[in-house]
């Protein structure tokens, strides 16, 4: 590679990418002269076995302007996605610390940290070395290691934790809050036990006890809220730690120093320090019961895969040795430990944590079953098709997992906000100790105001406010079946006034069904015993409706006319109009009124003569007419766009209510429209793939088993139209809920920072003691995770 001369004070880099859509050699110049062509690329070169390309650059260029010129030669870079396991992470000023550091590696194009989750997702253009931004992460003070090496998470454990310390803190607060505030409470009380104990005595208990509480549990506050202040990017501990060590060294010097302290303010303020700890202990551990009650659908989900798995000789393996190709057995009642056919065996399998749906699903020979399905109540021998990450359990769980971490639109104002919401707390809280001190001389009145400040103030709640809405709400979408695999389309979608739906195998069953029957009872069984042998695509609805069906002889296809055959004796023609020289009139007029709607004709003869009709159409599913309606009264304008013909979506479009209809359109013209729409698109995953790329939100309907998973924003595990509607309902009731957080959130800080400064004490109004912020603060995230876990109980 050549080395030209660099600017001066210019250090090269080098970066790396892998890419998609290198077949030959003259790919290979391509992608080196579309890497040339971008300003401060000095030397590039591409290997065609290797899928990669290597780029040796200075500013201007950046790893994201190589990746634009990429895609727009044809050859798109594919980011690398490391997901960290963080620990340590409290706050909103925590996620943005995290994220800083992230962003400021090499190669990294994007990263999200989730305080909900306790994790970082960063994408990277080029290979990366996960344990290096982990210890990049560690560095900053949040301990983190790569997902799959990191320690399972024990939200319970934690949990255990914070109420263990919540307890002796509050056992050695107790004795110091009652000898502080009960003797002004009750003066008597007061009296005696200064008469009894003496004051020096009594504050040096409290010094000891309060001591303790710092140094037990409330040592973690300094151990992460010290060094982030060093750092120079303080967060939430940090205002704990400040605040806390601000009241126990004012009421120490007090205690073991009055000379530095003036007269009129020697007064101990121990009890606020053990208090505030003891409060903040109380609202995490409140925070982290709510936690595990958010992230139980997730666990819900892992813990639906049993761990072992019976062989057809009776020999039980764990499920992680079974392979493609080997045969279990399933017997009634069982879970489904992973993806397979139906080999053997008859029975009605529960695929509710799939589809939502209640009712069982028949499976036989040659169905299709799926990990963490319930059997019913036949045996059933099963060919896996599919383990561990590559079955539909896993990759739905890795889904949720992904739409759970990734960050919303309406972040971006949060995190704005957070940016600089911690630094100017703490510059109105010492900007109020020194007004306080100027106004009124009062050492101890000034450092109360301040300490309040910096209590009140800790942006907990705006750090949970949106992921925890997010957590819960999609959790709760994958028990209605609805997955959301990107957190934006959760959020576009709220705002959806159009909802275009395709046809075909979407609103209605996708296979044509015999929708009447003109003429005597003979015509169905006997066209059926002819269309036994034919390969026709209605041949397969004439025999589905059709039973007691007799058997036929001397089967003749006769191609673009129809079939015939002898049917108990007698010559059974079935087959288009073309092939009958004389039609009954009053057929006729049935077939021109079926034609009109678009639906499909047979003719029945015997011997010669026409004496029945049957009529097959694409039946509407059963909950369409139901899915429109609902996004009727939702606000949401329901449109259809159809390659069928105008008439045959004219009829369906019209019997489920829908007015704006679109037929007769090619896969173009179809991408065109929905791009024009400006809405969300519902489609079969599959075919119609550019249009769901077009729409402003793709929602891919398919079954638990379709590839339709990869094809939308949005995929519906059941094949009912009314799931759109659940979606619709989940993503609202997400973004309120979001936005009540937000607004309690930043709302309780903009009302409570300027009381607790004492903004209103000169009018005659209150001013918030440390304590009493303490309390709020942890409230305030206690009050954000409660109105989030209110997303479990929507209806789908």
């Amino acid at each position: 590679m050549d080395t030209t001369a660099l600017p001066p004070g210019t250090d090269p880099e080098t970066a790396r990418f892998r890419l998609e859509g290198m077949t030959c050699a003259s790919c290979v110049a391509r992608v080196e002269r579309a890497l040339k062509a971008v300003p401060g690329v000095e030397a590039a070169a591409a290997n065609f076995g290797t899928g990669e390309a290597t780029a040796r650059f200075h500013a201007p260029a950046t790893r994201e302007t190589m990746a634009e010129a990429l895609a727009k030669a044809g050859y798109p870079a594919v980011p690398e996605v490391v997901t960290l396991s963080v620990e340590g992470m409290t706050c909103a000023a925590c996620t943005g610390r995290v994220e800083r550091v992230l962003k400021a590696q090499p190669g990294v194009a994007s990263a999200v940290a989730n305080l909900a989750t306790r994790r970082a997702q960063v994408t990277l253009w080029e290979r990366a070395d996960p344990a290096a931004l982990a210890a990049a992460v560690t560095r900053a003070g949040y301990a983190a290691a790569p997902l799959e090496e990191a320690a399972p998470a024990d939200p319970a454990a934690e949990e255990h934790r914070l109420w263990r310390d919540f307890i002796i803190a509050g056992l050695l607060t107790l004795p110091v809050f009652v000898a502080e505030m009960g003797g002004h409470l009750f003066p008597a009380f007061h009296h005696w036990l200064h008469g009894a104990v003496g004051q020096r005595p009594l504050w040096i208990m409290e010094f000891l006890l309060t001591t303790a509480v710092l140094a037990g549990p409330g040592r973690r506050f300094f151990l992460k809220g010290i060094p982030s202040l060093l750092r120079g990017g303080p967060d939430m501990n940090a205002l704990v730690a400040v605040g806390t060590l601000a009241a126990w060294g004012f009421s120490t010097l007090v205690l073991f120093a009055p000379g530095l302290i003036p007269a009129e303010s020697r007064s101990v303020w121990f009890e606020a320090a053990a208090v505030i700890v003891t409060l903040i202990l109380l609202g995490r551990a409140l925070e982290a019961r709510a936690r595990g009650r958010a992230g139980a659908a997730i666990a819900r989900l892992v813990g639906l895969q049993p761990r072992v798995a019976r062989l057809e000789d009776g020999q039980e393996v764990p499920v992680a040795s079974l392979l493609p190709g080997m045969r279990i057995v399933l017997r009634p009642g069982e879970r489904v430990p992973v993806d397979g056919l139906v080999a053997d065996g008859a029975s009605a399998v529960d695929e509710s944590m799939l589809t939502g749906e209640p009712l069982p699903v028949e499976k036989r020979s040659g169905d299709a079953v799926t990990a963490g399905t319930v059997n019913g109540t036949g045996a059933l021998v099963v060919e896996v098709k599919a383990v561990g990450a590559a079955t539909t359990l896993a990759r739905i769980v890795a889904m949720v997992e992904e739409a759970q971490g990734s960050k919303l639109p309406v972040q971006a104002l949060v995190d704005r906000v957070t940016l600089w919401f911690v630094p100017a707390v703490m510059a109105v809280a010492a900007a109020t100790a020194v007004i306080w001190l100027l106004a009124t001389g009062d050492v101890a009145r000034a450092l109360v105001s301040g300490v309040a400040v910096l209590i009140i103030a800790c942006p907990c709640a705006m750090g949970l406010a949106v992921p925890v809405s997010i957590l819960v709400g999609t959790g709760r979408a994958a028990e209605l079946g609805v997955l959301f695999r990107r957190g934006d389309a959760l959020q576009a979608l709220a705002g959806m006034t159009v909802v275009g739906f395709d046809k075909t195998g979407t609103l209605t069953e996708g296979k044509p069904q015999v929708a009447a029957v003109h003429g005597p009872d003979w015509v169905l069984p006997m066209a059926a015993a002819v269309e036994r042998g034919s390969e026709h695509p209605l041949a397969a609805a004439v025999l589905a409706a059709a039973t007691d069906v007799p058997e036929a002889t001397g089967f003749k296809a006769r191609p673009g006319y129809g079939a015939e055959a002898m049917v108990q004796g007698a010559r059974i023609e079935v087959g288009a109009a073309r092939m009958f020289s004389a039609i009954p009139p009053d057929l006729e007029a049935k077939a021109a009124e079926a034609a009109a709607q678009g639906q499909s004709l047979l003719y029945v003869a015997r011997d010669g003569a026409v004496e029945g009709l049957i009529v097959a159409a694409d039946q509407p599913k059963p909950g369409a007419a139901e899915a429109v309606a609902g996004l009727a009264a939702l606000g949401v304008e329901v449109a259809m766009i159809s390659g069928d013909t105008p008439a045959a979506a004219q009829a369906v479009a019209s019997g489920l209510g829908i007015p704006r209809v679109h037929a007769g359109i090619l896969p173009e013209g179809k991408q065109q429209i929905v791009r024009d729409m400006r809405g969300a698109f519902v489609g079969d995953g599959i075919n119609d793939a550019p249009a769901l790329a077009a729409a402003e939100v793709g929602i891919a309907m398919g079954t638990g088993t379709d590839v339709a998973i990869e094809a939308g924003e949005v995929v519906l595990m059941r094949g009912d139209p009314r799931a759109v509607v659940s979606a619709v309902r989940v993503s609202r009731a997400v973004m309120r809920n979001i936005r009540q957080n937000l607004v309690w959130a930043f709302g309780y800080n903009v009302a409570l920072v300027p009381v607790a400064a004492g903004l209103l004490v000169p009018f005659g109004g209150p001013q918030v003691s440390p304590m009493l912020g303490a309390g709020a603060m942890a409230l305030s995230s206690v009050f954000v995770l409660l109105n989030a876990l209110r997303l479990k109980g929507v209806k789908g």
